[in-house]
């Protein structure tokens, strides 16, 4: 087997070395964006074994010619990498997409961005799609049509972003007190598996104050390493899932608490809300009483379309089933949820 080399250098050097002189005539713009561990720069020697290998999308206005062209002169093999390929029940075959942009876009987000966004279609496509947009590299791009795309889908616009915000502080509001009443009743199972519930939506909200899309499951905690808020918040997460007992589990939930709350007054979207915990209510839980935020986040609210949406989140935030998030016509069909 030829040496691992990232994918998205392979294909670097397989669009210029193979594909560009073979439409050298062609105006087109290429790339290698979509699915794949690689478009996220994930992949490594193991990857190899799966649905891996010489794959670039090749965007023009006639796909047909091209395609034909691709396929009558395209060599067996580069760098020792085989151009036609298969996995599972997927037979051997060229894995280099010919296709408009516009019927690209159209499959990988269920929309054509460069038509407008709307609120709605922010909510409904999930943020594996958009980062298969806005990750990935570009291999050529004449006339600048994926930039632009690429810059327009970067994150989601500010009054998107605020009710996300509010939508996952609520998530965590409905939960945070939790895991010490099933303890109190002496279930510790149900207790650890709140605090891990916890620790993921904590770990989604580091990424919306970054402001960087987080991926599905395979990847989520790899994303989130790379955050900067991890330096801080990974060692206190790793703290509430070795915990043994719920006093070692809430130590550790509330400095993650107070610190996504500093972070959130840090950011300055709303008015500041004091990021110390406190018992629930007459309760002996320490809680951060996270709807406090959320109040905040509310009452900047501008859209009214999201003014009037219950607090169910984007479709990311309710559902996390990978046949939703792999497949945009899937993820799209949920648009029901947020009609008034």
């Amino acid at each position: 087997m030829p040496e691992f080399v990232p994918a998205l250098e392979l294909n670097a050097d397989f669009y210029a070395e193979v594909l560009a002189p073979l439409l050298a005539r062609v105006p087109h713009a290429a790339a290698r964006l979509g699915d794949g561990s690689e478009v996220l720069g994930f992949d490594t020697a193991r990857s190899t074994d799966h649905g891996w290998g010489l794959s670039v999308q090749i965007f023009t206005a006639s796909p047909t010619d091209v395609r034909a062209a691709i396929e009558a002169d395209l060599p067996e093999t580069f760098r020792g990498w085989p151009t036609r390929y298969g996995w599972d029940e997927v037979a051997p075959q060229t894995h280099v997409g010919v296709s408009t942009l516009a019927d690209w876009l159209t499959t990988q987000l269920s929309f054509d961005p460069r038509s407008g966004i709307s609120t709605v279609d922010w909510l409904v496509v999930t943020q594996q799609r958009l980062l298969g947009v806005t990750r990935g590299r570009v291999y050529a791009d004449p006339h600048g049509e994926l930039a632009a795309v690429r810059t327009r889908l970067a994150y989601f616009p500010d009054q998107v972003w605020l009710w996300l915000l509010a939508c996952q502080w609520q998530r965590i509001a409905q939960v945070e007190a939790f895991p010490g009443r099933a303890a109190e009743v002496g279930d510790e199972l149900g207790s650890r598996a709140l605090a891990g519930y916890l620790v993921r939506e904590l770990m989604r909200l580091a990424f919306l104050y970054e402001r960087t899309y987080w991926p599905y499951q395979k990847w989520f905690g790899s994303a989130f390493s790379q955050l900067q808020l991890a330096g801080d918040l990974d060692p206190l997460l790793q703290r509430v899932l070795a915990a043994t007992n719920y006093p070692e589990r809430e130590a550790a939930l509330v400095p993650a608490y107070e610190l996504l709350a500093r972070k959130h007054n840090a950011a300055g979207v709303t008015k500041p809300v004091d990021a110390t915990t406190r018992t629930y209510h007459d309760r002996p839980f320490l809680v951060l009483m996270s709807d406090r935020i959320v109040e905040a986040c509310q009452a900047n609210l501008t859209d009214e379309t999201l003014r009037e949406l219950p607090l169910v989140g984007s479709v990311d935030q309710f559902a996390d089933s990978t046949d939703i998030a792999a497949h945009a016509g899937r993820s799209a069909s949920l648009r029901v949820l947020y009609e008034p």
